[in-house]
Formats: structure tokens, sequence, C-alpha cells
């Protein structure tokens, strides 16, 4: 039985490709880490079509993006950094990446999940969101609710690996255009950009890029200096 009153002290973050992570949650993962939480990375994809580079094999592109996702999570004082190896860009919400998923949580079993919205289809600012983005969204609520609660779903997780059934407390949900929580990450704004750093493979301008970030501050809160958030749709599971 899970006890509702224990502290909330694992994280798994759930994205689709190495970047989304820092790009999406990376000011409440910096404030976690601070807090001590125990913070956990599964990514669907290996990020094996972020390039243009003509002459860039796809292959070589895995082992640059996995480095690079490895070292962004060490920013936040995390080793655990698992890759599923999906093929960028053609992620759907199948059976096969639930059941992934579902194992994931049951082994790692976080109070936490952050994923994508899947309910996203564009942004605030005229965008389309990528569709891996909302599939993994998808293929993570389904695995946090009801596969990895449920013995019987994927019966063989439990049966043939021992992984027992585990409730998932709170889902943070990024990209949303419904939130309903905003993460003050002011006082870890730099973290957050020195984790985005890592990623030097797709920023051309990391210089410009970093400019972007400390200027977009919340326009909602006029204060000096200024704030800086992320937002959530937030979920509290019982």
């Amino acid at each position: 039985m899970t006890d509702q009153n224990a502290p909330l002290q694992r994280v798994l973050v759930i994205y689709a490709h190495p970047d989304d992570p820092e790009f999406f949650s990376g000011g409440v993962l910096a404030k976690w880490a601070t807090e001590g939480k125990h913070i956990s990375y599964a990514l669907a994809t290996s990020g094996d079509k972020g390039s243009d580079d003509p002459e860039m094999t796809a292959e070589r592109l895995i082992a640059i993006r996995e480095a690079e996702q490895r070292a962004a999570a060490a920013c936040m004082g995390s080793d655990t950094v698992i890759f599923l190896r999906y093929p960028d860009g053609e992620l759907e919400h199948t059976l096969r990446l639930r059941r992934d998923l579902t194992r994931l949580i049951r082994q790692l079993r976080p109070d936490i999940v952050v994923t994508n919205d899947p309910q996203t289809v564009w942004t605030r600012t005229g965008g389309i969101n990528h569709p891996d983005h909302r599939a993994i969204g998808e293929a993570a609520l389904a695995a946090i609710y009801p596969s990895a609660r449920d013995r019987h779903t994927f019966v063989e997780l439990w049966r043939d690996e021992g992984l027992a059934p585990h409730k998932v407390r709170r889902v943070y949900l990024a990209g949303t255009l419904d939130p309903n929580l905003r993460v003050d990450i002011t006082a870890y704004l730099e973290r957050k950009i020195e984790a985005i750093s890592q990623h030097r493979s797709q920023v051309k301008d990391f210089e410009a890029l970093a400019k972007r970030l400390r200027e977009s501050n919340d326009a909602d809160f006029e204060s000096e200096p200024p704030i800086y958030s992320e937002a959530y749709r937030v979920l509290s599971l019982r």
C-alpha cells in the first residue's frame, strides 16, 4: 500500500528525445535536484534524425546525443539515463512502448513522472508540436494508469520478471496549453541553461539561445529582478 503522506522523492522523466528534459523541464528538475530528489531519465528515442548535416550518420548521431543527454543529466546529479532506442520521428503509442514504460515504472518506482501533455497539437507561439512528444505523453499516461498499477496488465512483467505493481502519485505534464501550476525557477535558470548547453549538436548558436532564455522572464510577474517560471498540468493520483 502506498503511503500518501510519504515525501515525493523519486522522479522519473519520460520524454521522446535527448534535450527534451532540459528544454521542457530543466528548471523544475534543477529545483528538485537541489532539494535532494532522485531523478531518473527515460528517453524513447536517441534523436537519430536530429541533424541537417548530410555527412552525419544515424549511428554517429545516436552516440553523440546519448552522450549529451548523460552530460545534461549529470548537471542534475543523475547518472540514471535509459534509452529505449525507438526510431526518432516515428514514435507511436503502441502496446510495445506502453509495456516498456510500464516496466520502467515498476523497476524505478517513481513518486513523480514528468512527461509531455499529449493533448498539445500546437504551441502558444504558433508552432506545431512534434508528434513524438504527443505519442510519448499518451503512452506514458497509459503506462502510469492503469498498466503499472494493475497486476494482470502485462502479466508477464509480474509473473516472469518479478516486477510488482506500482502507483505513481503525481504527474507533471509539460508543454501544456492548460496549466494549473507555475513553478518559479528563477533561482535555477542558470542550472537549466548549463544543462541545455550540453546539447551542442542541437544548438548552433548557444550564446544567442542563452540570451533568449535569460530574456524570457514571466511577463505575468512585473518584478525586478525578473521572475522565470515553467508551467505544468499537474495530476494528483490516488
